[in-house]
């Protein structure tokens, strides 16, 4: 039980020790009637009155002043278009700066260029952005009128009837009326539909992206269809809360005028932009209008995050203005000194209008401030907007990455956050969810136990072994899932009717063909439909093979649940009573809808009559033989007797003693179908006596006809454990048949149906981690509460078996209860989810007294949430136990080998889980996350004390045998030690695993024990948080991200990642089966678990090492062309003029270089995607910061001085002393510096394409044109300065061609040194992976395999371990930790072998237990010196208590456990494992 689970309870009962009852009973002080009703608070409440006849004036009085429904989604209007978008443009600053240099350049003292030559640059980038953002606010104004205009049926006060008018005359309070097929205009509460059962059934895509519809149902007493809702005759009054963004919480009631309320949620609500689907008609008052329904509260911008790189660059430009500040302060005292060189003023000195010069101190300032002007693009303001066009050309990159799409689910990645692609080649930590992310979240029900009898359901393991043959199949045999049987091949059933009184279920398909609404999205023989798939409902996921022992205990089940017409005098324990109610609690206790593939979402076309299908005869008449034989062996072995029948009696009769020993075993049976399908005797039986009667498969095939008398059924679930279990019910042909807000139908095998009364559903949450359904059962009117629920919650609300007054009684609810925990715990670590199911039958008085408090919470406003925990906790108790199932979750293909990768690659992987911890650790195993060499240490307590003391042990035991293995990281003041592989007598030390449980996560995270938790795992290769909630996920994403300051991944596919996902610096998710909450908060989404692999190591390492020696270049080329009008200060005496036309300048940077750095960014790659995927560790590169970091910073700058004094320096000496002008000297200065920075870019691209070729060229190319053109034709354009000609003559001047060679290779010569070296001797991996690179094929495959020979670590050898005492692992025992010794037994011999991992073969797994006893089986073991010796050499003391299964701790570890305080029906382990 979780703290806040316990916190409601202690709550409870403080308030009964003042009076108050603890029975349902009673009334307690929150939910008491008599409590005075509070008046509408307007200001913290949503008051709706109906706006009819009766309620006008309230209506007017109040609902008047809420908005209107018309949206408006634009930012300007035409007025406010040009000041509005300047003002939000000059918030960068960019633009500010922009802004300031141009005021600057107009005052006449510092007048450099002209003014409006400044002012063109900002004019253009302000233009550009100001059309876009035009553009893109008219298209938002065009859909907003075409929502705005879209028509929907109002009811009219005056007309007395529904009227079609706009939605943007939709009003709160109004009564709207929509027809299926029509989008929701509003947030509308129900209050009728023409579903008999008052349900309403929405398609929400819209919203969240999920295709199975969700029902919302009438609110409470409306739900009357065969009477047309009157909107004059509600006078009621609707109080709910103030508008809000969650989609999935609402509440409120409903007032009448007889004073009484009546509670809703949002089940009744039905939000603004989801679609009608299967409701003729459906009517509701209008709650929420316009911007504030929930689908426009919900609709932020895009996601915005600052990569580090960007970080980075922040902290870079601050260097830059530095380094401009200390050159315009150069400028300024050399200006002031070389005035001062003159006696008087100097002679180009001109006064003002009163004869005064300016003085050297002044001077010097008017100086400081033109050198800024001059020497603006010194900051690369510029490389903002460079970056961004790289980063969409990455994002385009990316999108078109066949290998990053799944054919499966035709999903590909979506780039949600287009600003932080390049952390993708940084990550050093990655936070994974497992089940739907490691795992494929397919249910399938693998085993069960019930009343202590297990059933393994072997032959669902034998199909499991094939997935990719029954997928094929299924794909075969989807082709022909229209045709059905002819109506003569159910004669069989008459047969069985006569023979047994019974209806039997009527199959029309073969069991292995999915239904119509599960197919694909494509023409099929003589059905086409574009309905979307159902989730959770693939064939792997419906085909359950019956095990055939239990299959004749359901009959008899049945039989008897069909005789069990009246009330026992008490609880029936009976194998047989509890196996039907096991089987009625998989199909009730859901939230699973119904539906049958007549009732299609969209329109269903059908091909004419006579359109042949489009497969051959002979094929059909393969695949009916198929059916026939399998059907014929399916028959003869249902109907065989059974050699292993228990024979459990019918009716409430105790089983004996013997035939519950008998039960301790595994119930197996060998001889089981191996076809998949909901196999039940019955309509197998009938199937077969149908094919006897005479009719022949080729009659079959001459009338293909489609089923109309019992269309088949559709389930759609929320989870895909409802799903799977509601599918291993009807395997069982215990069918749900159809579902209402009141009423849940059930078809019993023998074809009669049972309708309950739905009375109440108790929904799951986190807390409570349990789902109950209160039902009245139609056959002995009781009413029985069914749950079912997480292990370690449904064991602790057991009844206890003290209790029964009947020894026997009480010794075989003691032996259930064992047994199923031993079952529970072989599922776990056979690596399956586990869920416990449990009933209750609760007295007609006891019921009624809660189901009052259950309605009072449920129209309570203030603290619904928490009353409905406390009715939820106070019926869910004393439960007794039917069984638990196990449900298998299959790894995703691709999971050990991207894992292996990631691990490779430096990247450290957590697990963050809510499932058990055996489950966890199994899978764990299975997907290579932990070894068999590696040393694994659990831990698992509740005590802060307790907690701390084994975190020391641990890293006392750790630091003892292995030598950190990374960096050494600060963490608030200590010093975390590196983590580097320790060697022992020349081989690697095994590596370390943490398992940890959402317990001790809750002791870490109170008892501030953070930083020790950190320091662990510093030394572990892998993590593992079990039972953890979505609350402590986020934390631990936190803790790790902020307290080691390293770059962090989580990747998730449901709602309880979400949390987790944004509290990463970047967030994946998975396009699964449980919606799209994690993906819509995601900053990239993926298909499938295994694209991690290519997305970092590829996409991630190219995407940083592009942008990050981009945004270097950039760097470079500012500071070196910025140099040169430096250096030139230095020989105008400090006068802020220039030796290059300004024009030029401009260009330089706007046309000449800028297009080269962005196709560098998009297109180089430094080594291959071969390469990358081959050696993983080549991805270090990008943790480490290789390409940008500031060394390479302060080489690039320092780098740029070196060019740029070459460049300016060659021309200047071979011009000195001739007579030319200044702008000849500065022509072939501006050429000479390009013709470097272009050569400088070409030696740093890795890839060479034509594309690389053509923009070089051009931009050089470029520059001549431009620059002849501009010489001949812009005489006057930057007067008084004269260009004329200038580039002409120089072109036909020799000095010009020759300092223009001879220059630029001076300049880069150290540059091209620097990287021969580099090349030649340098040990970086990325320069030794760029020469495989140039290698052939073969050649480069072997060098990469003799790499990867080199790079992996030999395994611990039996010397190795066998040098340290104990196989290397931890010894000794500090004494203030006793350690009980407790047995260990085999019970695993029915245990899969391919689902567990491979035996550990050097490492010895021990506990360290937290000293508390179990309340029920508290143990006088004291640990003694004897103990710690025993356990330091070794020696496993055991229990005869203790059971352990050979899978997830049984790989050479040693488990000594002892039980916790929460009770001895499971092992909640306060647990040291080494």
């Amino acid at each position: 039980m979780t703290c806040s689970l316990d916190f409601s309870w202690l709550r409870w009962k403080w308030r009964t020790q003042d009076g108050f009852s603890q029975s349902p009973s009673e009334t307690t002080p929150l939910l008491s009637p008599e409590t005075d009703r509070q008046s509408h608070n307007t200001a913290e409440q949503r008051v709706v009155y109906p706006n009819n006849s009766m309620c006008h004036q309230d209506w007017k009085k109040v609902c008047r002043r809420y908005p209107g429904n018309s949206i408006c989604t634009t930012k300007y209007t035409l007025l406010t278009f040009l000041p509005q978008n300047l003002f939000e443009q000059f918030h960068r600053w960019a633009n500010l700066y922009f802004l300031f240099l141009v005021i600057l350049n107009w005052m006449p003292s510092m007048e450099v260029f002209h003014r409006e030559i400044t002012i063109f640059p900002l004019a253009t980038v302000l233009l550009i952005i100001m059309v876009k953002d035009g553009i893109e606010d008219f298209k938002r104004y065009c859909f907003d009128r075409e929502m705005n205009s879209a028509s929907i049926q109002i009811y009219e006060r005056k007309e007395q009837r529904y009227m079609l008018k706009r939605w943007q005359d939709v009003r709160v309070g109004d009564f709207v009326q929509m027809q299926c097929n029509e989008i929701v205009p509003a947030d509308i509460l129900l209050l009728f539909s023409s579903d008999p059962s008052g349900v309403c059934h929405l398609e929400t895509a819209n919203l969240d992206g999920e295709t199975n519809l969700k029902q919302r149902r009438v609110v409470k007493g409306f739900s009357q269809p065969e009477v047309q809702f009157q909107p004059e005759h509600f006078h009621s009054t609707i109080v709910c809360e103030k508008p809000n963004n969650h989609l999935s919480k609402f509440k409120g009631y409903m007032e009448h005028p007889d004073q009484t309320r009546t509670g809703f949620g949002s089940e009744s609500l039905l939000l603004r932009g989801c679609t009608i689907r299967n409701t003729e008609v459906a009517a509701g008052i209008v709650i929420y209008a316009g911007h504030e329904t929930k689908a426009m509260l919900n609709n932020s911008g895009p996601r915005y995050k600052r990569s580090k790189i960007e970080r980075r660059i922040n902290t870079d430009i601050f260097f830059c203005i530095g380094l401009l500040f200390l050159m315009c302060l150069i400028g300024a005292v050399g200006h002031s000194l070389w005035n001062g060189t003159f006696k008087e003023h100097p002679p180009f000195d001109v006064p003002d209008a009163d004869g005064n010069f300016l003085s050297l101190a002044l001077g010097g300032f008017y100086m400081f401030l033109t050198m800024i002007i001059l020497l603006q693009v010194l900051i690369p303001i510029s490389l903002y907007v460079s970056i961004e066009l790289v980063k969409l050309g990455q994002v385009f990159l990316l999108h078109n990455d066949l290998d990053l799409y799944d054919e499966e689910t035709d999903l590909s990645i979506q780039c949600r956050a287009l600003n932080i692609t390049e952390d993708l080649g940084q990550i050093q930590y990655i936070f994974s969810d497992k089940t739907g992310t490691l795992t494929e979240n397919k249910m399938v029900f693998r085993r069960c136990t019930i009343v202590g009898s297990e059933y393994c359901h072997q032959e669902n393991a034998k199909r499991l072994e094939m997935p990719k043959e029954l997928d094929s199949d299924g794909e075969e045999w989807t082709q022909y899932q229209c045709l059905s049987f002819p109506p003569r091949w159910a004669q069989g059933s008459t047969t069985m009717r006569s023979q047994g009184g019974a209806q039997p279920l009527r199959r029309c398909h073969s069991a292995r063909v999915p239904i119509q609404s599960h197919c694909r999205q494509r023409s099929v023989g003589r059905w086409e439909t574009s309905q979307p798939p159902v989730a959770f409902s693939s064939s792997i996921e419906k085909d359950v093979t019956p095990d055939k022992n239990l299959l004749s205990k359901v009959r008899d089940a049945a039989l008897w649940l069909e005789t069990s017409d009246t009330r026992p005098a008490k609880p029936s324990h009976s194998t047989t009573a509890s196996i039907a109610d096991f089987f009625l609690a998989l199909t009730i206790c859901n939230s699973v809808m119904v539906s049958t593939t007549t009732e299609p979402r969209k329109r269903v076309t059908t091909p004419p009559a006579n359109k042949a299908l489009g497969t051959s005869l002979e094929k059909i008449q393969q695949l009916f033989q198929r059916l026939k034989l399998l059907s014929l062996s399916q028959s003869f072995s249902s109907t065989a007797p059974s050699d292993t029948d228990l024979g459990e009696s019918l009716g409430p009769n105790l089983p004996t003693i013997d035939s519950d020993e008998k039960d301790d075993t595994s119930v197996c049976s060998g001889d089981c179908s191996t076809d998949g399908g909901y196999r039940s005797s019955t309509w197998e039986q009938g199937d077969i006596l149908g094919s006897e009667s005479g009719t022949s498969l080729e009659e079959g095939l001459e009338a293909p006809t489609l089923s109309q008398d019992e269309p088949e059924l559709c389930y759609e679930a929320e989870s895909p454990d409802e799903a799977a279990l509601v599918h291993a019910a009807r395997a069982y042909s215990f069918t749900l048949v159809s579902r209402t807000p009141e009423q849940v139908t059930v078809r019993l095998p023998q074809g009669i149906c049972l309708t309950f009364d739905l009375l109440f559903t108790l929904g799951f949450d986190s807390v409570r981690k349990r789902m109950s359904v209160v039902v009245r059962h139609p056959l002995t009117d009781e009413i029985i509460v069914y749950t079912k629920g997480a292990d370690s919650v449904i064991m602790d609300l057991l009844e206890d078996p003290a209790c029964e007054s009947n020894i026997d009684v009480e010794k075989k609810l003691k032996r259930i209860r064992a047994r199923t925990q031993k079952h529970l715990d072989l599922y776990a670590r056979d690596g399956l989810r586990t869920l416990c199911i449990a009933k209750k039958v609760v007295d007609e008085e006891d019921f009624q007294r809660w189901a009052s408090f259950r309605r009072e919470a449920e129209a309570s406003l203030d603290n619904r949430e928490e009353l409905l925990m406390e009715t939820a906790q106070h019926l869910e108790n004393h439960l007794t136990l039917l069984g638990a199932t196990g449900i298998e979750d299959r790894l995703q293909e691709g999971v050990p080998d991207t894992i292996a990768a990631l691990r490779e690659a430096g990247i450290q992987l957590w697990v963050l889980t809510g499932d058990k911890q055996e489950t966890a650790v199994n899978i764990a195993y299975s997907c290579k996350l932990l070894d068999q060499t590696d040393t694994v240490y659990s831990i698992n307590t509740e005590n802060q004390e307790t907690c701390e003391s084994i975190l020391n042990c641990t890293l006392e035991d750790i630091k003892r045998f292995h030598e950190p293995q990374q960096p050494a990281r600060k963490l608030c003041g200590h010093r975390i030690p590196p983590k580097m592989p320790s060697v022992n007598s020349g081989a690697m030390a095994p590596e370390i695993g943490l398992v940890i449980d959402g317990k001790t996560l809750n002791a870490i995270f109170q008892g501030k024990l953070e930083n020790k938790f950190l320091e662990l795992t510093q030394y572990c290769r892998s993590v593992l948080c079990c039972r953890s909630t979505p609350l402590q996920k986020s934390m631990i994403v936190k803790l790790v991200r902020d307290k080691l300051s390293v770059m962090t991944l989580s990747i998730g596919d449901g709602a309880n990642d979400v949390s987790m996902i944004q509290a990463a610096d970047i967030g994946i998710g998975i396009s699964g089966q449980e919606g799209m909450q994690a993906v819509m908060s995601s900053d990239f989404a993926i298909a499938r678990f295994s694209h991690l692999k290519k997305l970092l190591l590829v996409h991630g390492h190219w995407c940083y090492s592009r942008l990050a020696r981009m945004v270097v270049y950039y760097f470079y080329k500012n500071v070196c062309y910025v140099n040169l009008l430096f250096w030139y200060q230095f020989f105008c005496g400090f006068s802020g003029s220039t030796m290059i036309d300004y024009w030029q300048m401009i260009f330089f940077n706007l046309f000449f270089t800028s297009l080269p750095p962005i196709i560098f960014g998009v297109l180089d790659k430094d080594v291959s995607a071969e390469t990358l995927l081959a050696l993983p560790e080549l991805y270090k590169s990008g943790q480490n910061s290789e390409c940008y970091n500031l060394p390479t910073f302060w080489v690039s700058m320092a780098d740029a001085f070196y060019q740029s004094l070459i460049c300016f320096f060659i021309p200047y000496l071979t011009y000195r002393g001739s007579d030319i002008d200044v702008f000849t000297f500065g022509t072939p200065i501006n050429t000479i510096s390009l013709t470097t920075i272009l050569l400088h870019q070409a030696m740093e691209m890795k890839t060479w394409t034509v594309l690389h070729g053509l923009v070089l060229l051009g931009s050089f190319l470029m520059y001549f044109v431009v620059s002849l053109i501009y010489n001949a034709t812009c005489v006057t354009c930057n007067s008084p300065t004269n260009p004329y000609w200038v580039m002409e003559r120089q072109l036909s001047d020799p000095t010009f061609y020759l300092i223009c060679l001879l220059t630029p290779v001076v300049a880069l010569l150290p540059r091209y040194f620097l990287l021969s070296l580099q090349g030649t001797y340098g040990k970086s991996l990325i320069s030794k992976a760029q020469k495989i690179d140039k290698l052939p094929i073969d050649k480069r495959n072997l060098e990469i395999q003799n790499w990867r020979s080199k790079q992996r670590p030999a395994p611990a050898s039996a010397s190795a371990s066998a040098s340290a005492p104990a196989t290397g692992t931890v010894h000794t025992r500090p004494p203030c930790h006793p350690v009980p010794p407790e047995a260990q037994q085999n019970f695993g011999a029915s245990t899969s072998k391919s689902s567990g991992p491979p035996r550990q073969k050097h490492v010895e797994d021990r506990v360290l237990q937290d000293p508390r006893c179990s309340r029920e089986h508290s143990r006088d073991d004291t640990c003694t010196v004897d103990t710690l010796a025993k356990l330091s050499s070794g020696e496993c003391l055991l229990d005869p208590n203790r059971t352990v299964a050979p899978t997830a701790y049984s790989r050479g570890q040693k488990d000594v456990s002892r039980h916790s305080s929460k009770g001895s029906h499971r092992r909640s382990q306060s647990s040291l494992t080494i």
